[in-house]
């Protein structure tokens, strides 16, 4: 689980008359990541794409473009119906025809309603102007202009103007439109419109039509309405191709997907004019595999050599095994010779066939090996980013303290019980990998949250456990300061095992990929300083000076809630931890010095997973609010209680009321055990139920502060990412059989 599986990268090489062949193997067997050739071997080149590789690109263009115009998915249409392609090409330019017919026709009426809508606003601001449209064009002598603008600035502007002999100007009732009409002595046609400079005026064109405004807005209103009528028809048009042809087009999509893929292929190998070699990641175990089927289906005209096995030794992947044939490396990595130590095979073009040389070196691609339980947690880790071939998977871990931070923090049924609920209902309701897994995980963070419920006793804040007269196993501490500072020290003790379980997995990478010296100085160095700040922190060493709690026979690892006995390590061991806090500053001195600046972090992270007891507390307080609102409660010495039995007036014997409630309001009625108040009670439901809803709404932040904790404080200590995902050269087929 920690590491991926091991990857072994392959060639196949051999002559261009079975090249195709090799493609076709390749392909069927889905297995082979490919690495592309870089052009760096002298003779070799990279190939050219196979016949048939630019009408198949072409078709495949156009099917994806009538898809797009459908708006096809998969979701909407029979994928189970059987899909014929014999006929693919005739089947194929009719569906084109109709679509691009279609859509050239709602192009145009798109366009045709635009243009409506444009005069419906002009004509409307004509209508407005209650002049009819003949008046507003056609003069000889007369200039006219028709907008938006200051009716009285515009009259102002125009009794000004000195070559504008008569004007006169009419607003709209309604709006803001203008009509102006401007005679000038020297019959200049640009004179109004240099008359009405600077007035803030927007013109309109006149449309030269007749009549009364009004009567053509209602013709062009007709005229949308009919053009609206056309756009639903095509649209039901296209609707119906796409129930009845969206099968085949999914269909062939797909096909041609995969004929692309095999026609271009060449384009990744390298090649000389009579040979080809493709080389590619392969899951180990899968090697034999594929020698086999290439025997079966090619024969022996192509070589298959397991040219490298990758260990996991190394940062950049490139320390792998070489292995010739099926005998591993010994020599670190070099290539293996043959036993005469002959040189290279020449072949007739020219070209050099070392069918055990590397010709592109890359790292080997990822595949997490997770069980189906910790798989969904793997979007998690990618949500950082893949893991690395040479770094450790951390998804086993965010599997097993993810979920139990969070239920520890929200720990209540009710809300594991409707997150489960929610979780689950996105696992099965969506196709897609990434949100299932995402339900998954909400499935898992309920089945902690319901967990952790049962041992605080509560079910959406009230303490079902104490009503039925027995003690919770644990308190949230809301109410007892001994809980909540007890909730602290764990949630310390917590922060403390989870980094020595980073700075750990560094170490062990660093010792397997850099050595001994580079492990003790670079994270030896910092897991000395943690755990000896740590140990002196709860050591009797200056018991005085530390708080009570921590350390000495009042500490609540000894006497508190969860006592065990433990009043401190003995002040030897402060000792010991101070000396080995020092050492740890002295060795990081001795090697990326700069870093010493940083001696504080084992303090610092470490605290800050007291965000775990500080929610734990918060949302526990958010609760407790809601049902104060609606139950209302009393104090007395024995402390808080809600009060679920309740009569107006009530006052308790020894204590005082905090609220009434919402549900002791009114006249009372009994519900079992609990007597409320009948209005209250109803009126107030609203209230409980959207302060419940909103409490596990911002509950779910709890995972906000969990996933902060994995990313930054533990996955920083050994967790890079940036490896490349295994997508081996083939297809999936989920709308046609091979």
């Amino acid at each position: 689980m920690l590491r991926p599986e091991q990857m072994s990268k392959v060639s196949v090489a051999g002559s261009k008359r079975v090249m195709s062949d090799a493609i076709e193997t390749m392909h069927q067997l889905n297995l082979v990541h490919i690495t592309d050739y870089d052009g760096s071997w002298d003779g070799f080149e990279p190939g050219d794409s196979l016949e048939g590789a630019d009408e198949t690109s072409s078709k495949l263009v156009t099917v994806r473009a009538l898809a797009n115009s459908l708006d096809l998915d998969g979701d909407e249409v029979n994928t189970d119906a059987a899909v014929d392609l014999t006929n693919a090409d005739e089947q194929l330019e009719e569906i084109r025809t109709q679509v691009n017919d279609l859509d050239d026709r709602q192009d145009n009426l798109e366009d045709r309603r635009r243009e409506i809508d444009e005069q419906l606003d002009q004509m409307e601001l004509f209508a407005d102007l209650g002049l009819d449209l003949d008046l507003l064009w056609g003069y000889d002598s007369l200039d006219v202009v028709v907008g938006e603008g200051d009716g009285e600035a515009i009259a102002e502007s125009l009794e000004a103007a000195e070559h504008i002999a008569a004007f006169d100007v009419f607003t709209g009732d309604e709006s803001n439109s203008v009509a102006v009409f401007g005679y000038s002595e020297d019959d200049a046609d640009d004179d109004l419109d240099d008359a009405l400079v600077g007035v803030p005026f927007t013109a309109y064109e006149v449309p030269e039509v007749d009549g009364d405004p009004q009567s053509n807005v209602a013709d062009l209103q007709e005229e949308r309405k009919q053009v609206e009528a056309e756009l639903e028809k095509i649209d039901n048009e296209l609707e119906s191709i796409k129930i009845n042809s969206g099968n085949f087009l999914l269909a062939l999509e797909e096909e041609l997907t995969i004929e692309a893929q095999k026609t271009e292929a060449p384009l990744r190998f390298a090649t000389t004019d009579h040979s080809f070699i493709v080389e590619g990641w392969i899951p180990t175990e899968k090697v034999e595999a594929l020698r086999q089927t290439f025997d079966s289906k090619v024969g022996d005209q192509l070589e298959v050599s397991e040219i490298k096995r990758a260990k996991y030794t190394d940062a950049s992947g490139h320390s792998e095994e070489e292995v010739h044939e099926e005998e591993a490396a010994t020599d670190g990595g070099q290539p293996i010779a043959d036993e005469d130590d002959s040189e290279p095979e020449v072949m007739a073009d020219g070209g050099k066939s070392d069918g055990d040389l590397v010709t592109v070196e890359d790292d080997p691609p990822v595949v997490q090996q997770n069980s189906k339980l910790v798989n969904p947690f793997e979007i998690l880790t990618r949500a950082v980013n893949q893991p690395k071939y040479s770094e450790f998977d951390p998804t086993i871990t965010l599997f097993l303290t993810f979920p139990l931070f969070f239920g520890f923090m929200i720990g209540d049924v009710g809300y594991g019980l409707l997150y489960v609920f929610i979780g689950y209902a996105v696992y099965r309701k969506f196709d897609s990998k990434a949100l299932s897994d995402f339900g998954a995980v909400v499935v898992w963070l309920g089945l902690l949250t319901t967990l952790f419920g049962f041992l605080y006793g509560e079910i959406l804040g009230l303490h079902f456990i104490e009503q039925m007269g027995m003690e919770p196993v644990l308190k949230k501490g809301i109410d007892s300061t001994a809980w909540a500072i007890t909730w602290l020290l764990v949630s310390v003790v917590a922060g403390w095992l989870h980094l020595n379980l980073g700075y750990i997995f560094n170490f062990v990478e660093e010792w397997t990929i850099h050595g001994a010296k580079p492990a003790v100085v670079e994270v030896g160095s910092w897991l000395l300083m943690l755990n000896g700040l740590w140990v002196f922190i709860f050591s009797d060493l200056f018991s005085g000076a530390k708080p009570g709690f921590l350390v000495g026979s009042e500490a609540l690892f000894a006497t508190g809630p969860l006592g065990f006995g433990f009043e401190g390590f003995p002040a030897i061991a402060g000792i010991v931890g101070l000396a080995l806090f020092a050492l740890g500053i002295v060795i990081i001195i001795t090697g990326p010095w700069y870093e010493v600046v940083e001696f504080l972090v084992p303090l610092a992270h470490t605290l800050s997973y007291t965000r775990l007891a500080a929610v734990l507390l918060a949302k526990a307080g958010m609760a407790l609010a809601v049902n104060l609102l609606y139950f209302g409660a009393y104090r007395d010495s024995e402390g808080f209680h809600f009060m679920h039995t309740y009569e107006p007036g009530y006052t308790p014997k020894h204590g005082e009321v905090v609220f009434g409630g919402l549900a002791n309001m009114g006249s009372t009625f009994p519900l079992g055990p609990f007597q409320l108040g009948l209005e209250g009670a109803i009126l107030g439901l609203p209230v409980y139920l959207i302060g419940h809803a909103v409490v596990l709404a911002i509950g779910g932040t709890a995972a906000i502060q969990a996933v902060r904790l994995e990313y930054f404080e533990f996955f920083e200590k050994f967790y890079e990412g940036g490896g490349k995902k295994y997508e081996p050269f083939g297809h999936e087929r989920t709308h046609t059989s091979d």
